[in-house]
């Protein structure tokens, strides 16, 4: 089987804030899996960097899926537009899995193209063994493949 090139970027910075806020969402909507969305400054594949995180509600609450609320995606695509900036990435959590894309995430994937899908898991077994923090990682899915993206602390930023 050929191997399919990595479709970039390959590492993102996010700052403390948006880490800390992921979690706490997930953590704060357990046993249902917790959704949002990463404004950032530009497109990622392109540079652009991630600003700040911004919880939605999940409107199929369980804690196998997520669907974000309409009116949170239509308020968010207004906001972001009129500032410039964009969807950087869609963020979800798993909540007795690894945070490593479903089949039904990649096939989601299609919707927000330019995106990055952030995912956190709650699972013990993927937690931190010395932070206890739960596991977190980025991946860009292009053409029906997910590719893991590194992510590098940054310093200062929003959340």
């Amino acid at each position: 089987m050929t191997e399919v090139a990595h479709p970039g970027p390959r590492s993102v910075a996010l700052s403390a804030a948006i880490l800390q806020a992921i979690e706490a969402q997930a953590r704060t909507q357990a046993p249902n899996e917790a959704c949002g969305v990463i404004v950032g400054d530009g497109d990622p594949r392109s540079g652009g960097r991630s600003l700040r995180y911004v919880p939605c509600r999940n409107v199929a609450p369980s804690l196998a899926r997520f669907r974000m609320d309409p009116d949170d995606v239509r308020r968010l695509v207004n906001e972001t537009d009129a500032a410039g900036e964009t969807f950087w990435a869609i963020v979800h959590s798993h909540v007795r899995t690894a945070a490593v894309p479903s089949r039904r995430d990649v096939e989601m994937a299609a919707w927000w193209p330019a995106s990055l899908f952030v995912l956190v898991s709650l699972s013990p077994a993927e937690a931190d063994p010395v932070s206890r923090h739960a596991s977190l990682r980025a991946w860009r899915i292009a053409d029906g493949v997910a590719h893991e993206i590194g992510i590098l602390p940054e310093s200062g930023g929003g959340a």
